[in-house]
């Protein structure tokens, strides 16, 4: 990734990702990614 390059995930890949995080199935990986995820979402103003 470029320097200063921001990469802003969806609203709807960050609701997927929050309700990964939630369920207890969830592997460790998937977690991972979901938080990145987040991370990288926009939020609320």
């Amino acid at each position: 990734m470029a320097k200063g390059s921001k990469k802003v995930s969806s609203a709807s890949m960050a609701s997927k990702a929050s309700k990964a995080l939630q369920n207890k199935g969830t592997s460790k990986l998937t977690k991972s990614l979901a938080a990145s995820v987040l991370a990288q979402a926009k939020g609320k103003k």
